[in-house]
């Protein structure tokens, strides 16, 4: 801690899909987000993402870096660097053992701590002197397929660990109702959305008056494994994917067949991208562009891996995003030496491209689910507040703009300052969306009282 800073007594860490974030108490009562000195400029944003290399100076020892700094070491370096991020969405995969970096195996729970270690360390907090409370979010609903909810928790425990205090878990979505709820004066029930990276999450909440020996009831809780990483990767299938080779064809002696989707599976994830830069796979795509109808296309696709292109094209995809989370329309634009692209989009167009994704009315379907758990009508309901997370802007104003009764809106960041406020129409009738446990006071005292039932 900075010499002359007042002592943190409680502090809130967000460890997200994407992004990750400390809040401690702030002077006037609400949450401050601890900044970091990072190496494009201060930013209270800590990207959940590391990156390792070997040391030269003994035999299979890694040096790591974590956050922003993680990224700079892999775009300086990616040839002889492990990069990885959004390692929270393993959590709960039973499948996952560990992750082969060079000659070193390393858990879930062993990633998290030094993830930690470098946080923690940038954020100027000792881990000698931390607080003895410590408040940690978690997904209401954790990725993947089949996640194993206990697995998770006991990786979390074993990742928290490493900071020797009690950890108090409390759901993700909770966050973002702390400043609303401190300036409510009546009694509300409220719903709270969570749209992160990796999931999104809805919780439930009873709050009553000011006074009240137990403020804060929480009623529900639910989440699907539906986010912002899923729609950056309808964006590059639509815009990057069909310009580098994607749906087109190659020959095989008299055949003319598609070219496997396989070769573009880590498309999905520009980290993953980096991993295609080796010997085998750039020889293969190699024969591809010579086999290709349309060499050009597999060029382009040899220069994106080789040059390293994948970063570039998500940090493009998610400015689209945020301009299409307040415009009819934006302009994706990604320009390089081998490889530029300029594409007019409309906001009904993207919806249209994660139309799959969402299904039937999800956040309908959650709202439904909650209600009929609880028997709560949505006449009970008050605001519905909006946790943003770094994916999901866009979405976010996608789905507002789609309701039908008009409804206040709080629109918050990771600690829960309402940003922007929204008159909306459209799917439900009188709403409000369901949020969990709340503080009765303000400050340190307020932040530690988040808690979750698991």
């Amino acid at each position: 801690m900075s010499a002359g800073a007042a002592p943190i007594t409680t502090i809130g860490i967000d460890f997200g899909t994407t992004n990750s974030v400390i809040a401690r108490p702030g002077s006037a009562g609400d949450a401050d987000l601890i900044r970091f000195a990072a190496p494009d400029g201060p930013t209270d944003i800590f990207r959940s993402a590391l990156c390792f290399w070997q040391d030269g100076d003994a035999r299979g020892a890694l040096s790591h870096a974590a956050g922003p700094w993680a990224i700079a070491e892999f775009l300086d370096f990616p040839l002889g660097s492990r990069f990885l991020q959004s390692f929270k969405s393993i959590a709960a995969n039973p499948s996952f053992e560990h992750a082969n970096l060079f000659e070193k195996r390393l858990k879930f729970e062993e990633l998290g701590q030094i993830f930690l270690r470098h946080l923690f360390k940038h954020a100027d907090l000792a881990l000698t002197d931390l607080p003895d409370r410590i408040v940690v979010g978690r997904p209401v609903r954790y990725v993947g397929a089949r996640p194993d909810p206990k697995l998770a928790r006991a990786r979390y425990d074993a990742m928290f660990a490493l900071l020797g205090r009690p950890i108090h878990y409390v759901y993700e979505p909770l966050g973002a109702a702390y400043s609303f709820a401190t300036r409510l004066t009546e009694p509300a029930t409220l719903l709270v959305a969570d749209f992160g990276g990796g999931t999104s999450d809805f919780s439930v909440v009873r709050v009553d008056a000011p006074g009240a020996a137990k403020r804060c009831v929480p009623l529900g809780s639910a989440g699907i494994g539906i986010a912002g990483d899923r729609f950056d990767y309808r964006i590059m299938d639509q815009l990057v994917l069909p310009l580098i080779g994607k749906g087109g064809t190659y020959r095989s002696f008299d055949k003319v067949l598609e070219i496997p989707a396989g070769h573009f599976a880590s498309f999905s994830d520009w980290s993953r991208l980096a991993l295609m830069r080796n010997g085998k796979t750039l020889d293969a795509l190699a024969r591809l562009k010579r086999a290709a109808t349309d060499p050009a296309a597999i060029g382009r696709m040899i220069a994106v891996v080789e040059h390293e292109l994948g970063h570039g094209l998500y940090e493009a995809i998610g400015q689209l995003k945020r301009t299409l989370s307040s415009a009819d329309g934006g302009t994706f634009h990604f320009e390089s030496d081998d490889l530029t692209i300029t594409a007019e989009v409309r906001r009904t167009d993207f919806e249209g491209w994660i139309a799959d994704d969402l299904g039937p009315r999800p956040l309908v379907q959650v709202v439904n689910v909650l209600g009929d758990e609880k028997e709560l009508p949505f006449a009970l309901f008050k605001p519905m507040l909006l946790q943003i997370g770094q994916g999901s802007v866009c979405w976010i104003g996608l789905r507002l703009r789609r309701f039908r009764s008009p409804f206040v809106v709080e629109v918050t960041d990771h600690v829960g300052v309402a940003r922007q406020r929204f008159r909306c129409a459209d799917i439900f009738d009188p709403i409000a969306i369901p949020e969990a446990t709340i503080p009765p006071e303000r400050g340190e005292t307020a932040l530690g009282r988040y808690a979750s039932p698991s």
